[in-house]
């Protein structure tokens, strides 16, 4: 199994880190506050356990902590190896409250990006796609953001939340580095398929949620099925890590970008892609959501 894999013309390492949970306990705000010198010592850590591919966004903010300050604060001036990957379309008002973004909007949200990175260009800029859209078009979204990488802002683009004939539609418009999608065990068929389909593509596929599964934003459920709890068991290792590495068993094209602003956590999330399950193990694990 690979360790690497390309982001266009970048190679990151096949466990990243997000940043969604460096701003406290929970995301946007809710639970426990981040401590603001633990979180800035979790990026520093994360870069010296061999991360080096980050995943943020301007609205990962709580009402006292901001990911892509912390991010700058921790790291710049930043490693030349060091890719750092944000979305935009969804954005956060100053209250916390939700919006979206016209096409013309977008540039806007780059900016907000760059400002808070302290960065001139961003390295991949993900088009997260609203719920609202499901299976609809993206196309002007699309193009906006491709004339911002025309224009120098954006190196590479990718796009979440999506489905395959976005992702065709999508590149059929510009290149696409990357599909971020939610996804783990137990994923839907559909989604098992898209994952397929950019493996072919020499598209990178970055699942979020891969530990969390239904838990969301919420993080991961104290219950696990038996399977996951049988084969920690059999490695020694944490139900975590067994979803991180099956969720790198699904190709070499797989990343994963586990969040933590726990130093423990982090250190076992990086573990995570040493830890190989046999061919049975794969299979017993895939079995839980087959359908």
């Amino acid at each position: 199994m690979t360790n690497t894999w390309r982001l266009g013309d970048l190679t990151v390492n096949r466990i990243g880190f997000g940043a969604m949970r460096l701003t406290g306990s929970a995301a946007f705000g809710e639970g426990v506050p981040a401590d603001r010198e633990r979180s800035i010592a979790v990026l520093r850590r994360a870069i010296e356990l061999g991360v080096n591919h980050i995943d943020t966004a301007a609205f990962y903010f709580s009402p006292h902590l901001s990911a892509n300050e912390l991010i700058r604060e921790a790291l710049a001036p930043y490693p030349d190896d060091l890719v750092i990957t944000t979305k935009v379309w969804p954005g956060r008002d100053a209250s916390g409250a939700w919006w979206w973004a016209a096409p013309e909007q977008l540039r806007g949200q780059v900016e907000d990006n760059l400002r808070g990175l302290g960065r001139d260009h961003l390295d991949v800029v993900n088009l997260r796609v609203p719920p609202s859209r499901k299976d609809g078009p993206i196309g002007e979204h699309v193009a906006a953001l491709a004339a911002l990488r025309e224009a120098g802002l954006i190196r590479h683009l990718g796009i979440s939340n999506v489905t395959v004939r976005q992702l065709d539609e999508a590149r059929a418009i510009t290149p696409v580095v990357c599909v971020q999608n939610p996804f783990g065990i137990g994923a839907p068929a559909t989604e098992r398929e898209l994952l397929r389909t950019c493996g072919e593509l020499g598209v990178a596929y970055v699942p979020f949620f891969a530990i969390a599964g239904a838990g969301r934003e919420a993080g991961a459920t104290a219950a696990e099925p038996d399977e996951v709890l049988a084969v920690a068991r059999a490695h020694d290792a944490t139900p975590a890590q067994v979803r991180l590495a099956w969720t790198l068993h699904q190709g070499a094209h797989v990343l994963a970008i586990p969040g933590t602003g726990d130093p423990g956590h982090l250190a076992e999330n990086v573990a995570a892609g040493n830890l190989r399950l046999s061919g049975e193990e794969v299979a017993r694990l895939t079995a839980l959501g087959a359908s």
